[in-house]
């Protein structure tokens, strides 16, 4: 079954593709994108269990009283009748994937970010096209289950290729892009150098660690640009002082992240 469908005047565009459906081996996938930021607010009634992943962006997540930011590398699971919410900035791609079933290695997490190896990734995208096979997609269901992992060993181990110093650190900053730490405290917690931590950045990342940190706190940024203002948002990625943020933000974007808020409405 595929349905795709916009939704009222916003530019929102939410594409519909079940498979199985209504059986415990079912799977739904639901691909959004919009031109506005999008919004999945806090909701206790969700009947299934469900993922949010997002191959372009950071998502801000929120369970209960805590809130942490997901990158690609990285889905935010949610057990169904638990209540959330998600956010996602502009121009972002965005799956929800619905199941009945509960993955092995998630059983007991009822809300939280989880990593996606790219197999997985992979699988969701193609399985949310017009035309896929059935049974195929449920075949890729049983891998997408499969490459969904809760731990730290996990995600490194999706995702590294090199030591997995980098992945470990990326993942502890995906979820606070604020974390002050410098290279050398990361290698002091790890047990490793300063030089065989950021050889392993350039390695896994192609950039130094100090570059990555920056595109990941602007990238954060940009979610919570559209409801919170600039100081807040300045504080919560991580920068000493509102204008320390706003030039990273002119020197990446070409634009101040006021104006970039109001790219809608300003002609400009």
């Amino acid at each position: 079954m595929a349905v795709a469908h916009h939704l009222g005047k916003d530019p929102l565009r939410c594409e519909e593709y079940g498979y199985g459906l209504g059986r415990p081996t079912g799977i739904l996938v639901l691909r959004y994108r919009a031109a506005a930021v999008l919004e999945f607010g806090e909701s206790r009634q969700d009947f299934l269990h469900q993922f949010y992943w997002s191959p372009d962006g950071v998502l801000s997540t929120r369970h209960g009283t805590e809130a942490q930011f997901v990158g690609p590398k990285e889905a935010f699971w949610v057990h169904r009748a638990v209540s959330h919410e998600v956010h996602a900035a502009d121009r972002q791609t965005v799956y929800r994937v619905c199941l009945r079933e509960v993955p092995a290695t998630l059983a007991g997490l009822r809300a939280g970010p989880v990593s996606i190896d790219d197999e997985a990734a992979r699988l969701v995208q193609a399985i949310a096209r017009p035309g896929y096979d059935e049974h195929e997609a449920l075949a890729a269901r049983r891998r997408i289950m499969a490459g969904l992992g809760a731990s730290t060993r996990e995600f490194v181990g999706h995702h590294a290729t090199g030591t997995g110093f980098a992945m470990t650190v990326a993942r502890m900053l995906m979820h606070d892009p604020g974390d002050p730490a410098r290279l050398d405290e990361w290698a002091e917690r790890l047990h490793t150098s300063v030089k065989t931590l950021q050889r392993d950045f350039v390695r896994e990342f192609g950039m130094p660690y100090s570059r990555w940190r920056t595109q990941l706190r602007l990238r954060a940024s940009r979610v919570l640009l559209e409801t919170q203002p600039v100081a807040e948002v300045a504080r919560r990625v991580g920068y000493a002082t509102p204008s320390a943020f706003i030039a990273a933000f002119a020197k990446e974007y070409g634009c101040t992240p006021g104006r970039y808020a109001l790219r809608e409405t300003d002609p400009a």
